[in-house]
């Protein structure tokens, strides 16, 4: 007990110190997206001649469709656009010769091409593909709701049913916020954020890089260093797969459905503290959402609302040994940051 309470002491003395040192959050956001443009444009420029490809799309009123399209550069929202405006706006995921496939990312060969929604007779892809998108926004107010003052470590977004009741993001906060414990008033404000980024309808662009490039985005973080690793050896290709919303990095298990502005109904319910982990008190974050074509009754919503606040069991995540934590100033009785 006591060899705890030197450590935490030790963590918040080293944390003090390096403040000064810490580049401000959004320039790392910058920095970030900066290399994810750079590969982004690398990877376009591939693909320097115009090449064709056909694409056989499926669908209620779509098998016999083809589309001939520009190999590298058309994606299945491209498609979309070349069908009618339904499928513009409601399609969230694609499946490309059977596989779950971003609208955003591209097609590099013949294949064949289904549209999938909420309201699809099957929606298990669909619904997971929003489940990890929730959990993605959820960790972009996170990253950005704080003063600059305090530290904010993105631990991951673990796969969690739909059927939990909640989606999941695991946070590590500065260390002198180890005995805040958000209000309801700030999680009302953590809403309001996440919000606002569906207002935007933001994409989410994906990338698949190699472990080099994904280091380098996450240069500022060892514990997405580490991940990125882990994720890579994972990987039977040996690489990860990014996603961009707005000027936010994330890497991500799976696809993500195309845009925030899909999500409707969307509120964070609870930030739980777990334990003391390597990299200071691990908390989770959760929330519960509901896509635009699927709204509820504020009474139904009400419901979900209440079991989404009660402590969802994820597998843990696997640990590392992390550097000396960076140091932070004086704790505020309200860290978050006025803009959210």
């Amino acid at each position: 007990m006591v060899s705890r309470t030197v450590c935490q002491v030790l963590q918040r003395r080293f944390a003090t110190a390096a403040a000064a040192a810490r580049a401000p959050a959004a320039e790392v956001r910058s920095r970030r997206s900066a290399v994810f443009s750079r590969e982004q444009a690398r990877q376009r420029a591939l693909y320097p001649r115009i090449e064709k490809i056909e694409v056989s799309v499926h669908g209620p009123g779509l098998d016999g469709t083809m589309l001939v399209m520009n190999k590298g550069m058309s994606t299945p929202l491209s498609c979309a656009r070349h069908l009618a405006e339904y499928h513009v706006a409601n399609s969230a995921l694609a499946l490309v010769n059977g596989e779950p496939w971003s609208l955003h990312q591209p097609l590099t060969q013949s294949c064949s091409l289904t549209l999938l929604t909420f309201k699809d007779s099957d929606p298990m892809l669909v619904n997971q593909a929003y489940w990890r998108s929730c959990a993605a926004l959820l960790g972009q107010v996170l990253e950005t709701a704080f003063k600059d003052d305090f530290t904010v470590e993105l631990l991951g977004t673990p796969e969690v049913a739909v059927t939990s009741g909640a989606f999941c993001c695991n946070v590590v906060l500065d260390p002198q916020l180890d005995s805040w414990t958000p209000s309801e008033e700030s999680l009302r404000s953590l809403s309001k954020g996440a919000q606002q980024l569906i207002h935007h309808d933001l994409a989410w662009e994906p990338l698949e890089v190699a472990p080099s490039v994904a280091l380098e985005v996450f240069s500022h973080s060892r514990c997405k260093q580490e991940e990125v690793e882990q994720k890579a050896a994972q990987n039977p290709k040996g690489t990860v797969t990014l996603h961009r919303c707005g000027d936010h990095v994330l890497l991500s298990v799976g696809p993500l459905v195309a845009r925030t502005g899909l999500c409707a109904q969307y509120e964070v319910t609870a930030l739980h503290s777990l334990e003391q982990g390597p990299w200071g008190l691990h908390r989770q974050a959760q929330g519960v959402s509901l896509p635009l074509q699927l709204q509820a009754h504020h009474t139904v919503w009400k419901k979900l609302r209440q079991r989404a606040e009660k402590l969802v069991e994820v597998p843990r995540l696997e640990e590392v040994a992390p550097p000396p934590p960076p140091e932070s100033t004086a704790t505020s009785d309200q860290p978050l940051a006025a803009s959210v």
